[in-house]
């Protein structure tokens, strides 16, 4: 390998979404973001809401913390002793918190309880018993005293471990009061571990158009886990990996899905890969409760804002679609990279037109474009045309239409919300019609080889987004140490061609992300639950990137990005893509940053 080139930077950071409120949008529901700080009063005191926010979550996905003084709040007595249900109406919407009324000169009556810390032991097989540990209440009192009760004083009544239930809730009682606690019951699966061995597998297609994506994805996985079993594995279990191709094909990927887990009986779908398979058997994961590790996709419907509890297996690593659509719009409208000289910013009223694909990843990636000029107030300034879909290609008679539409309309900039197919083809449309705007797309195309540069002279800039990250100014040759153990590892056990491919590196951080699971279950026994809980423990490192946030249940990727933008220069030397050593002439494509890695409230700011 003579040469490395820079593709594409990352980090791994989440960053809260604020946003204003257009007029034909309704309030869909509303969360509690922070508690209320004092949830106890006396008798004659005014509820007090410092403290308290909630976010309202409108039908047309903007976010905003809303201005409690707009809201109606309900529920509050302050000359009756007990436990109050408050209400916070905004809209159609609302959600509902808990405080206590005291009365310290009354006499003293047991006025409920409060769950302090819910039990150790949430998840159950089916016929195990209860097991209490962990689990304390408290009795609250009329005078504003808690005593902290023990087994011996409280009744459990209401658990059955008899059936799998994914929403169960036993009563704690103690006197004539009652709490709940929630818990789940599972089928207790162990299925793809042997004393000697963990089986894992995926569906990415790795022939047809498609491979130069599946091919070096899987190779990548393959690469990482054949160095983990050279160093004697997981807890002494090597990895064995299996591969369907389902070229593409949401059909063929459910069905390969399910042989994976009902036939090979894998232990967990590792990269589970594009975006018409994950779209076609998300609901069947969360049925059957596979752990899913890393989707090649950001696909919406991975989004879990918070699922604390529920083993929710899905865990995407990824941005998702609709931040990646979010974060291009933002770059769209507030940097100065347009204009003779690219350090101009769009003018007042200029027109930005989006081409987006008819199908999940298109209309994904365009609801985060909605969504940021709502929130930038731009909704006007969109032209929005739709291209429809032969399969996994575009159809090219409504591709052509759509592009002179948006040329019609004398755009200053395109985005193109799609896949890395469609995304090829429509950068040759636009060429082949006169564009002359700046193009901007997805991460998902953040590879040279999305951009037949050597055969096409394009009249226009092309940025992507991104979210890998393998420079280091003081590194070797400028490039971090988690990179040449990437390059070192696809050298030894993968295929040496892909050691700068970013593709291959996405393959590596999946196997890389299960493996850390895995580590973490250590000599414990491993199931599907005991995985996914140890997932959520704490942060995942990411090589070549920061971490993934799975605590609490988060399930939302990946949500900050740089922009890099696309360069093709000629070059007279030695060809670092031949093996001869020859003075000729020829071009090095690359993407090179030219934003660094922010979140949207930056770039909004700008």
């Amino acid at each position: 390998m003579k040469k490395v080139f820079l593709l594409v930077v990352a980090v791994f950071t989440a960053f809260a979404l604020f946003a204003c409120v257009v007029e034909d949008a309704t309030v869909e529901s509303l969360v509690i973001m922070e508690d209320i700080t004092d949830d106890e009063y006396n008798v004659g005191e005014d509820l007090d809401l410092d403290g308290l926010v909630v976010k309202a979550v409108y039908t047309d996905g903007v976010e905003v913390n809303i201005d409690l003084t707009e809201a109606t709040i309900t529920g509050f007595d302050n000359t009756t002793v007990g436990q109050q249900t408050i209400t916070v109406t905004f809209g159609e919407a609302s959600v509902t918190f808990q405080v206590t009324v005291f009365d310290p000169t009354a006499e003293v009556t047991l006025i409920g309880l409060e769950l302090v810390s819910l039990p150790t032991k949430q998840i159950y097989a089916v016929d195990e018993n209860f097991e209490d540990a962990g689990l304390e209440v408290q009795a609250v009192y009329s005078n504003a005293t808690k005593e902290t009760l023990t087994s011996t004083d409280w009744t459990i009544t209401g658990f059955d471990s008899s059936a799998v239930a994914q929403e169960a809730a036993l009563s704690v009682s103690f006197e004539d009061k009652s709490i709940e606690v929630p818990y789940q019951v599972h089928e207790l699966i162990v299925q793809g571990i042997t004393e000697t061995t963990i089986t894992v597998g995926n569906t990415a297609t790795v022939g047809g158009p498609l491979s130069y994506i599946g091919l070096p994805f899987n190779s990548g996985i393959l690469a990482y886990f054949a160095q983990v079993n050279a160093n004697g594995g997981v807890g002494g279990r090597t990895i064995n990996f299996i591969n369907h191709d389902d070229g593409f094909d949401p059909t063929a990927g459910l069905n390969y899905t399910k042989q994976l887990v009902e036939e090979d009986n894998v232990f967990a779908l590792v990269g589970h890969f594009g975006t018409p398979t994950v779209g076609a058997t998300l609901s069947y994961i969360q049925e059957t409760g596979v752990p899913m590790v890393y989707a090649a996709t950001g696909i919406n419907g991975l989004y879990f804002e918070k699922e604390d509890g529920l083993n929710n297996p899905v865990m995407a690593v990824q941005p998702i679609y609709k931040t990646d659509g979010r974060l291009m719009t933002a770059r769209v409208l507030n940097e100065s990279l347009f204009g003779d000289n690219g350090d101009a910013k769009l003018a007042d009223g200029d027109k930005v037109g989006v081409l987006y694909t008819s199908d999940d990843a298109g209309s994904s990636i365009k609801e985060g474009v909605d969504v940021q000029a709502s929130v930038e107030g731009k909704t006007d300034d969109f032209v929005f045309q739709s291209v429809a879909m032969n399969g996994t290609s575009v159809d090219t008679t409504s591709l052509n239409s759509a592009v002179l539409a948006l040329l019609d309309a004398n755009v200053e900039a395109v985005i193109l919300a799609m896949n890395q197919g469609p995304f090829t083809a429509s950068i040759n449309a636009l060429n082949a019609a006169g564009n002359t705007a700046p193009v901007f797309t997805s991460y998902v195309s953040a590879n040279v080889t999305a951009v037949p540069g050597e055969t096409v002279d394009y009249d226009f800039e092309i940025f992507a987004n991104a979210w890998l990250d393998i420079s280091d100014p003081e590194g070797t040759n400028g490039f971090s140490q988690d990179y040449w153990d990437f390059a070192t590892a696809m050298t030894t056990y993968g295929t040496p061609e892909y050691a700068a491919d970013a593709f291959a590196m996405a393959g590596y951080i999946a196997a890389s992300v299960f493996v850390q699971g895995l580590e973490r279950v250590g000599e414990d026994l491993l199931t599907w639950e005991s995985f996914t809980k140890a997932m959520e423990e704490s942060d995942i490192n990411i090589p070549m990137g920061g971490i993934v946030d799975f605590t609490e249940g988060k399930r939302w990727g990946i949500a900050s990005m740089a922009l890099l933008q696309y360069s093709a220069e000629t070059i007279q030397g030695d060809n670092p893509a031949t093996t001869e050593v020859v003075e000729t002439e020829y071009i090095v494509e690359a993407f090179d940053v030219v934003r660094p890695i922010e979140d949207i409230s930056v770039i909004e700011a700008k």
